[in-house]
């Protein structure tokens, strides 16, 4: 198979500590064909999509360092492959948030043909953590604003402790917790947070959500599968923070799945395979969803680390699985113009 990761600079990414790498690796001791592009390697000739990638070639068998330091010499050399899209088979988008929608004009044309993981109208619905409106019974009691006042209102109603973030991000960034009765600096934080020098059309919108204190002991990150469950782990905060990010210094820790957990995977699932969002990763606190990560979800190495998984191997066999059904659809549509 011919697999494509459209995805951050090689350099820029621990072998042994991101995700992609490990799926990357696997697709390596399976002896697939690898290739490595950033969104601006996509553009148009002919009418056709094309991208100008770099193979990323090593024998299976070495070590997730040494076969790292062979695609950075790799990648270090001038020589690149200038090909149709449509000649991969499949396309992982690893690309951190938020997603880059120039990247989305192009492939859009050619997602019946390739299997794209997740599938880019997928990646636009849920790139905003807006996305979980769509599952009101399950997440905290939120709200969305730009206005700085109506945002004060709301605090206010809480009465207490609130978290407010950004609704584009990832890594915690710009997760807060907020309080009326901690008031000095809280017009300031929401005038800055939505930028209100601004006309109201063009301020950033912000969400404000009850803050659960469940999040002291951390949350829940479970890694799931075409809707299913592949691993789940805690994400345990370290000491003075609220936020249970690992890039953040949380701490992994295990976790057995509870039905409060099933119960939430069961609620998004339908919708998730709709949207082609096959490889995800959500975050639970309590009993509220959080967020669902589609864009880059991680975790594979802390799972794997913390129960002697491989995940990647669950992932790409379901990759594998997907391209032979789109092969055998193309090789039946085929047939079926042959005869008419």
């Amino acid at each position: 198979m011919r697999i494509a990761f459209l995805m951050d600079p090689l350099d820029q990414i621990d072998p042994l500590k991101d995700s992609t790498s490990h799926l990357i690796y696997e697709c390596a001791q399976r002896e697939h064909d690898i290739y490595f592009l950033e969104p601006h390697d996509l553009y148009v000739k002919s009418n056709r999509i094309r991208a100008r990638m770099k193979q990323l070639v090593a024998p299976p068998g070495l070590s997730r360092e040494k076969t790292w330091e062979i695609y950075i010499q790799d990648i270090q050399q001038e020589k690149r492959i200038f090909e149709d899209i449509t000649e991969l088979d499949a396309l992982f988008l690893r690309k951190n948030p938020p997603v880059n929608f120039r990247t989305i004009d192009f492939l859009q044309f050619v997602r019946d043909d390739v299997f794209i993981i997740n599938d880019i109208q997928g990646q636009i619905r849920a790139s905003s953590k807006l996305y979980m409106l769509n599952f009101p019974g399950i997440i905290p009691e939120t709200h969305v604003s730009r206005d700085p006042i109506r945002l004060r209102k709301i605090i206010d109603e809480f009465g207490g402790d609130v978290i407010m973030k950004p609704t584009v991000g990832f890594r915690g960034t710009g997760v807060i917790k907020l309080s009326n009765k901690d008031p000095e600096n809280l017009n300031s934080l929401l005038n800055f947070y939505v930028d209100s020098t601004k006309k109201y059309e063009d301020r950033n919108p912000v969400i404000v959500q009850e803050f659960l204190e469940e999040v002291r002991n951390g949350d829940v990150r479970i890694l799931l599968l075409n809707g299913e469950i592949l691993a789940a782990m805690r994400r345990i905060p370290c000491k003075g923070e609220l936020r249970t990010n690992l890039s953040v210094g949380a701490v992994a820790a295990p976790h057995e799945v509870t039905e409060s957990d099933l119960r939430i995977c069961r609620t998004i699932r339908e919708k998730l395979i709709h949207d082609g969002l096959y490889f995800v990763a959500v975050d639970i606190i309590g009993d509220k969803l959080i967020e669902i990560n589609c864009i880059s979800p991680g975790g594979i190495p802390h799972v794997n680390q913390l129960y002697g998984l491989q995940v990647e191997k669950e992932v790409i066999d379901f990759v594998e699985e997907q391209v032979r059904r789109l092969n055998q659809k193309g090789s039946m549509e085929t047939h079926k113009g042959e005869r008419a």
